[in-house]
């Protein structure tokens, strides 16, 4: 009966949505009937409302997707969907100022002479409109009304031109800022912790223990490393379509002829150009610059592109007058104030000490005011000429609408999708695909492709995500990236837009295509740009630092990087140390210098100390070479293990789905008490008699050999987690023992420091009272212990303070102890002096491995060092072999 209420679900939701019943309806309306007449039928034939569902009953996920409502809202970590209405604002409003049209007709000008210049033009507007509205719809009628009539009027093919307007249209979908991709960021964030959930479950099943270690947790994503993560795929997938085009007008010059500009190429032209492109490019930069640089949220960025957005309609939409660029002006004037103000003063207003701090924030303020005004000013041309600002508000407030309440619908579908066990059925079919990840991940992108015939993107995003997402992460064998697997859905998603029948893109342009070009012209146009996106998410699939590196470089860049000890970046500071190492001898000049240096200065102990500092230097370089020799062999036998290991992890994973199905039954039976119950209760235990069986039967299919070719393989393993924890730990003892001495040395000024006040001590300890110079003594102890490598006097005069605080006090006796601190002060200024030399050496030994064994210790990376972390962490690694 679950499964026939779960396709009732699907049914009531096509059909609603088939018959043009709101989707924002349709999500929630199929959810709340399939679960009331799930709860009444068991009522009715089985006595309990809880009969029919999967696990819980009807109020339990009516009140999950209440939560899930809720959570929209009131989740700090999903407050990125604030982002939503203001991306939506600043589309508009440049939407209103006719933005497009100016872009259109330059670049028509700027390329037409090229063959294909006119598509060309096209594609490149589209990318601007997309990272500047972002809006879909208003982009297709706004190319389609002004480029579609030059294109037909220039000869271009029907199919090539409108394929060209629809597909461009669309690319707002993928370059950021992307409502698409917050949304995805927002599924994702949710899908990452089910997957970290799942993974770890499948780890203590695999393995046995209890943990996990963080180094397999899965990772999640933001909206901004979402946008960071699609800004080269969108840019490769708008050169993928130039390159079309171009290639086209080449072999078919008819259908794309090249049209010269009838116009000069002066100084007035250089100036339209530049006035048409700066504004919107500048705009661009500031969102995804600020976003890009840290310097920005996702939510700030969005508030910064919806000022500038009215900032431009202010001198976009009057007609031209004296003052009319100056709104503008003063606001850039006042950017340019408070970059300076930034760049050159304190602008902490707590922190404020003297006369410059205060001009600094006295500069900021002016500077804020400035930018208000200018923004005021904008707003208000905006709000007078036709109440553009009334009706950009209102129009926002639609879509946003629009946009939320498909979002709390969703969320309620996704609860009766889960009621009824829909969300274990899929995971149980995807698990039970042969050839692992890659086959489940290819059968996900199909089924979203061909949903993208039928439904919206927002549909496909809220619904199918939640779904598949976790499972698609929680594989170990792939590893995949949540940013990754984001921006390859949301590539897949844009398709939507294209395939017929219900391709929205379609749908725009064909309200403004004259009646000429035939609607079979325009299906005929987007074939070849769907088969480009399907290129594009192939090559993007195939290679994902496209994707990773970008955010990955952002990060380890950033104030806020991942340490160097990160337990995630092990494997790949080693294999970059190993490659330094092999490259360079750095290192190993440095440590045979340091072996150079004459230790007699220093104590026994500290030099002790230092020499075995270097020991671990060396025991380092070797022990890396051993965990290269050891990965290597760990990767020889994987080529034997690994097949054996999905063989009897795929065993494993059918004897704990049978054995669940029979646990299950077996509750259920064990409750049915009544003796009218007796024969479901003979039949349900049958079932599981016979499940038992399978299960018995399935345990004599695993390989005979198994155990000892796991046992085997596991020795391997270990033996190359000991030899990296080997070599980590040499590696770090090779910096600490340095920095150790160099501290001790370093303290020279601040030991000798306490000189006059030790000397001093003895006459306070002999005239003072007891009490009194034991205080004093504590003090002075507490200070020496302050200082590095004075342990020894420090110890002394504890032992003065001890006997002068006894029971019964000893004042000769301290006296003695504080001798003894004497003496230990005496002859620790004299060889401290005489450790001076050795600063150098030390230092130059410490500069030598920094940047291999130091690198772990270090507070971040050099440029360098994170740069080759970004590069090596955007690949995907697979980690199956420890599951």
């Amino acid at each position: 009966m679950e499964l026939f209420f779960l396709a009732l679900l699907i049914l009531i939701m096509a059909m609603a949505l088939g018959s043009g019943f709101p989707v924002a309806f349709a999500l929630p309306g199929a959810a709340i009937i399939t679960i009331g007449l799930a709860a009444g039928t068991g009522y009715i034939f089985a006595g309990s409302t809880d009969a029919f569902f999967h696990s819980g009953g009807p109020q339990q996920w009516l009140s999950a997707g209440v939560t899930n409502l809720r959570g929209v809202f009131w989740e700090v970590e999903r407050d990125t969907l604030i982002a939503i209405p203001l991306f939506i604002f600043m589309g508009i409003m440049l939407q209103r100022s006719k933005i497009a049209e100016d872009l259109l007709v330059t670049m028509a000008r700027l390329f037409g002479p090229v063959p294909g210049g006119l598509g060309i033009s096209v594609v490149f507007v589209g990318a601007l409109l997309a990272a500047t509205t972002g809006i879909v719809g208003a982009t297709v009628v706004a190319m389609g009304l002004i480029s579609l009539p030059a294109m037909l009027r220039n000869n271009y093919s029907p199919s090539l031109a409108t394929g060209t307007i629809a597909a461009s249209g669309t690319l707002g979908q993928i370059i950021p800022p992307s409502i698409v991709l917050i949304i995805l960021a927002d599924q994702l964030a949710s899908a990452t912790d089910q997957a970290s959930s799942l993974r770890k479950a499948l780890h203590k099943n695999a393995t046995g223990e209890l943990s996990m270690p963080s180094t397999f947790d899965v990772a999640s994503t933001s909206a901004g490393e979402m946008f960071l993560g699609a800004f080269v795929p969108g840019l490769l997938l708008v050169g993928i379509y130039m390159v079309y085009i171009l290639v086209f007008a080449i072999l078919r010059p008819k259908h794309a002829p090249a049209v010269p500009y009838e116009g000069k190429y002066d100084g007035a032209f250089l100036k339209n150009v530049l006035i048409t492109l700066v504004p919107p490019l500048a705009l661009i930069f500031l969102v995804l610059g600020s976003i890009i640089a840290g310097v920005a949220t996702v939510n700030q960025a969005g508030a910064i592109g919806a000022a500038g957005a009215m900032i431009m309609a202010g001198y976009r939409l009057p007609e031209q007058s004296k003052g009319l660029y100056a709104p503008a002006l003063l606001a850039i004037a006042s950017l340019v104030l408070v970059g300076f103000a930034l760049a050159n003063f304190e602008m902490n207003v707590k922190a404020a000490n003297d006369g410059s701090d205060r001009l600094g924030i006295l500069l900021g303020v002016i500077a804020t005011l400035m930018f208000l005004t200018a923004l005021i000013w904008s707003g208000w041309r905006v709000f007078k000429l036709e109440s553009t600002l009334q009706g950009v508000m209102l129009e926002t407030a639609k879509t946003t609408a629009l946009v939320f309440i498909i979002l709390l619908g969703a969320a309620m579908l996704t609860a009766a999708f889960r009621a009824f066990g829909g969300e274990e059925l899929v995971r149980e079919f995807l698990n039970s695909l042969p050839g692992g990840f890659w086959t489940q991940f290819v059968i996900v992108m199909l089924v979203i492709f061909i949903l993208g015939f039928f439904l919206d993107f927002i549909e496909i995003a809220v619904v199918v995500v939640p779904i598949v997402a976790p499972i698609l992460l929680a594989d170990p064998q792939a590893n995949i990236t949540a940013v990754w697997l984001g921006v390859m859905i949301g590539l897949n998603i844009q398709t939507s837009f294209l395939t017929p029948p219900f391709g929205f893109a379609l749908f725009y342009l064909r309200g403004v295509a004259p009646a000429v070009v035939k609607t079979v012209q325009m299906y005929k146009g987007v074939i070849a740009f769907i088969t480009l996106q399907l290129m594009a998410l192939a090559i993007v699939g195939l290679y994902p630092p496209l994707v990773n590196y970008l955010p990955n470089r952002v990060s380890f860049l950033s104030e806020s990087s991942p340490p160097p000890r990160n337990p995630k970046l092990q494997l790949c500071l080693e294999d970059y140390i190993g490659q330094k190492l092999a490259e360079e001898a750095a290192t190993v000049q440095a440590i045979e210098a340091a072996r150079g240096l004459d230790l007699s200065a220093l104590p026994k102990g500290l030099a002790g100390d230092f020499e075995d500092t270097l020991d671990n230097a060396d025991k380092a370089i070797e022990q890396i070479k051993a965990v290269f020799v050891a990965a290597e062999a760990v990767e020889e036998a994987a080529d034997v293990y690994r097949p054996q290991l999905t063989l009897v992890r795929g065993i494993e994973k059918q004897i704990r789905r049978l054995e669940a199905e029979a646990k299950a039954m077996s509750t259920t039976a064990g409750r049915m008490r009544d003796e009218a119950q007796a024969e479901a209760r003979a039949e349900l235990e049958a079932e599981v008699a016979v499940l038992q069986a399978e299960v018995e039967h399935l345990e004599t299919t695993i390989p005979a050999s198994w155990e000892e070719e796991h046992k085997t393989f596991a020795l391997l393993t270990n033996a190359e987690t000991k030899a990296r924890n080997t070599y980590r730990r040499a590696a770090d003892g090779a910096w600490e023992g340095a920095v150790e001495v160099l501290a001790v040395i370093s303290a020279n000024e601040a030991f000798a420091a306490l000189e006059t006040p030790l000397r001093e001590m003895r006459g306070q300890i002999e005239a003072l009272s007891e009490d009194e110079s034991q205080e004093l003594v504590k003090d002075l102890a507490r200070e020496f212990g302050s200082v590095d490598g004075a342990s020894d006097v420090k110890k002394a005069l504890d032992k003065a303070r001890k006997a002068l605080r006894a029971r019964t006090p000893d004042r000769e006796k301290a006296l003695e102890e504080f001798d003894k601190a004497v003496t230990a002060f005496e002859e620790q200024l004299v060889w401290r002096a005489e450790a001076e030399a050795l600063v150098p050496g030390i230092q130059t030994y410490m500069d030598g491995i920094r940047g291999t064994l130091g690198v772990r210790l270090q507070d971040r990376f050099t440029r360098e060092q994170a740069l080759e972390m970004a590069s090596c962490s955007s690949y995907h690694r697979d980690i199956s072999l420890n599951f």
